[in-house]
């Protein structure tokens, strides 16, 4: 496979970075050399203050910047250069722990892979920050294999086109820079997050003024504990998005996190969105599933929500409970939250928690307030197809 410095043209030969910049090498890390923070011979300053010691500790001489103005004191904010800044963002990421390690990241605009988590940043005018412009999406990484990849970019790709982003390579050649994102990394179990972008340019709505879209992704350990305990969900408050950005996975995420929010508000696990016609739709991030007391898995219709890879895999792993008289059948359709309620299992389903029970809705316990055995057994069944299913789901990563 090629080498990550031949997966794109070094930023020098793309025509809009052509005497600009010069080429660099994201893994010598100089940064104040190598990593180019000036377009039009105009230079990009971040200032950022810091209120640790260490930051106080550490202010550079500004006393220039301190005079007496008609409006008053100035503030000592430090000016920095590039390696300075750097330097500053490695230091904050130690200030504290998180259960999530951030161990490779491809950029289109540094055209490589690099493995330095203070490196890890896009410009503050790529649209997917500052418009939220960009679509994203996951794949579990299990046992040194991508599982789902292709399924998953199928959807990523679908998502661009719904949010009219040009892709910046053709669909193989993306498939390449995330496996080999992946590979660079050395994980064996984690999850690869890409996004896509209208890309950077200007501060304007309009992504006319971009240069090109980019292409970002991430290879992230998380070391937390896998639990597959019975969860509480609560109904959400937060008004669901409409069906055109429903079925897109666009980074406007914030109606998803407000329902989080206020599901751990309640000391709850997620909020349930409903649709406009009052019917179950699904969770901030995960799909959701019940079993019926005639013994039928049913799931809401995906034409209102995202069409979950995760939750598509499950309908068809579930034929095989069908097959062994587990389940009566398998039905997709409106889901009345009355239905949703009195049914003898419930279920959230997605990259991120797999196959997880909910035993309790608001007040209303679900079944006999345990992990149902359907629940059990897809839940199984997932893990199985992530460690041993068939190479239309598992793509290995040559490390």
């Amino acid at each position: 496979m090629a080498s990550p410095a031949t997966l794109v043209n070094p930023i020098s030969e793309i025509p809009f970075f052509q005497s600009k910049v010069a080429t660099f090498s994201l893994n010598s890390f100089s940064l104040s050399k190598n990593l180019p923070f000036s377009r039009n011979g105009t230079s990009y300053l971040q200032h950022r203050t810091l209120k640790n010691a260490y930051f106080q500790r550490n202010v550079v001489d500004n006393s220039s910047l301190s005079s007496e103005t008609e409006f008053g004191q100035i503030s000592d904010v430090p000016l920095l250069s590039c390696s300075e800044a750097i330097e500053r963002l490695r230091t904050f990421r130690a200030c504290y722990e998180s259960k999530q390690q951030y161990l490779a990241m491809y950029s289109s605009i540094f055209g490589g892979i690099t493995t330095d988590p203070a490196a890890m940043v896009i410009p503050m005018d790529d649209h997917i920050v500052h418009r939220g412009h960009g679509v994203f999406d996951t794949a579990a990484i299990m046992d040194g294999y991508l599982y789902e990849l292709d399924q998953h970019l199928d959807r990523f790709l679908g998502s661009a086109a719904m949010a009219k982003i040009k892709l910046p390579f053709d669909r193989e050649r993306i498939r390449r820079i995330l496996i080999q994102t992946v590979s660079a990394s050395k994980c064996r179990k984690g999850s690869l997050r890409y996004w896509l972008s209208a890309g950077p340019g200007d501060f304007q709505l309009s992504p006319y003024g971009c240069h090109q879209s980019s292409l970002y992704a991430i290879v992230i350990q998380d070391q937390s504990a896998s639990n597959h305990e019975g969860i509480k969900v609560v109904t959400s408050s937060v008004q669901i998005k409409p069906p055109q950005f429903a079925v897109m996975k666009s980074v406007n995420y914030l109606p998803n996190a407000l329902s989080k929010m206020e599901a751990e508000e309640n000391d709850a696990y997620a909020a349930i969105w409903l649709d406009e016609e009052g019917y179950i739709a699904e969770g901030p991030n995960m799909n959701v599933a019940f079993v019926t007391k005639e013994k039928e898995l049913l799931m809401p219709k995906f034409d209102k929500i995202l069409s979950g890879c995760t939750a598509k895999r499950v309908l068809v792993l579930a034929e095989s409970l069908v097959k062994e008289g587990k389940l009566r059948g398998i039905r997709l359709g409106d889901v009345t939250m009355d239905e949703g309620k009195n049914a003898d299992e419930m279920m959230l389903i997605g990259s991120g928690v797999f196959v997880r029970a909910v035993v309790q809705w608001d007040d209303q316990v679900i079944g006999d307030g345990n992990e149902g055995p359907v629940t059990r057994s897809l839940l199984n069944l997932i893990l199985d197809d992530m460690k041993s299913g068939p190479a239309t789901v598992r793509v290995p990563v040559p490390y």
